[in-house]
């Protein structure tokens, strides 16, 4: 079996309805993610997927749906001021947090043809969460 990884940086913001501690209030994170790919066979270049082509990827889907946005669960009342002024906001069905976002990315990546098999999310430098089927 051969693996690669790849990781990229991005912002973004949320909170956690319900929570009993500082992160029941909208706060921002500079993350970091992991996403290790793998396959039993190279291709024809010897490579499980190109760093680029995964990269590439990332970085564009990141950018275009979480990154510098508010992820809030989508029963957030802020939810609707916040898209109301024009803000990037980021509705989901579940609580935003590292796991179900490391989940989010992780179904992004599979769903764009890439043999994903673990995404982990760096929500700080000593903190992190992760999804694998």
């Amino acid at each position: 079996m051969y693996s690669v990884s790849k990781e990229i940086s991005f912002c973004y913001g949320h909170r956690l309805l319900g929570h009993r501690g500082p992160c029941r209030h909208l706060h921002g994170h500079s993350a970091r993610v992991l996403v290790r790919l793998e396959a039993e066979c190279l291709d024809a270049q010897g490579m499980v997927t190109d760093f680029a082509d995964i990269g590439g990827f990332l970085k564009e889907w990141l950018q275009g749906e979480i990154d510098h946005n508010m992820l809030l669960h989508r029963d957030d009342p802020v939810l609707p001021l916040l898209q109301a002024q024009g803000e990037r906001a980021y509705p989901m069905d579940t609580h935003p947090t590292a796991e179900n976002i490391a989940r989010l990315i992780f179904e992004a990546v599979r769903e764009a043809g890439f043999p994903v098999v673990e995404v982990t999310l760096f929500e700080t430098g000593s903190a992190s969460a992760s999804y694998r089927p």
